[in-house]
């Protein structure tokens, strides 16, 4: 299990925004960044700046995923013919944790990671507790019969915050989601903007 390394509100107030439409976000409250330094006048960002920041703001959006996994995700996406950018968020959509969150059986990515990690997911039937495994179009994602009535479960479910998007197809009364097809870029419901081209193009340099 991937080492959460950074507090999922410090992770919005060092990018500034609310990357995850949180209503307890502190980005809410306060827009300056953590620390004693926060609220200094910051410089305007140079081209690696802005670029460095759309890396940090998609991977931390997906739980903070290390610079080891995500630049194996993101070699994968180059392979791929098409667009690298658009090939980066479908296999980051792909991961067993982002489907568990979309699919709004728990309130944070974060959270999906541990629901997973803890054994409570079944894919086509079978027990996956790695939240990197990446789903197929038609794979059937379930929660396990006897973690159906946990509290956290039944929380995320009546989130008003996040819908479930097209891709997925879930049904909240069997705890059953189906992960219908890749999202393209414009698919995926983030609640800011992001620019895996600019990912793109920070690989592409450094």
């Amino acid at each position: 299990m991937t080492k959460r390394t950074s507090a999922k509100y410090k992770l919005d107030r060092r990018m500034g925004e609310n990357i995850w439409g949180r209503p307890k976000s502190p980005v809410n409250r306060r827009e300056y960044g953590p620390g004693q330094h926060g609220q200094r006048r910051k410089g305007k960002l140079s081209d690696f700046g802005i670029q460095l920041r759309a890396k940090q703001k998609l991977k931390g959006y997906y739980g903070d995923l290390t610079e080891k996994q995500f630049r194996r995700i993101y070699a994968e996406a180059e392979r791929v013919k098409g667009d690298t950018g658009e090939n980066l968020v479908g296999l980051l959509e792909r991961r067993l944790d982002a489907v568990v969150y979309r699919a709004k059986f728990v309130a944070t990515v974060f959270a999906a990671r541990q629901f997973v990690n803890h054994g409570h997911v079944r894919v086509n039937g079978k027990k996956v507790n790695i939240p990197s495994y990446r789903v197929k179009e038609g794979d059937v994602i379930e929660v396990r019969d006897r973690s159906k009535q946990l509290t956290a479960l039944l929380e995320a479910v009546g989130l008003a915050e996040r819908d479930v998007p097209d891709y997925i197809d879930a049904d909240h009364s069997k705890m059953v989601a189906t992960f219908v097809r890749t999202p393209q870029l414009g698919d995926v419901p983030y609640p800011v903007m992001m620019e895996p081209n600019l990912v793109v193009e920070f690989y592409a340099k450094n």
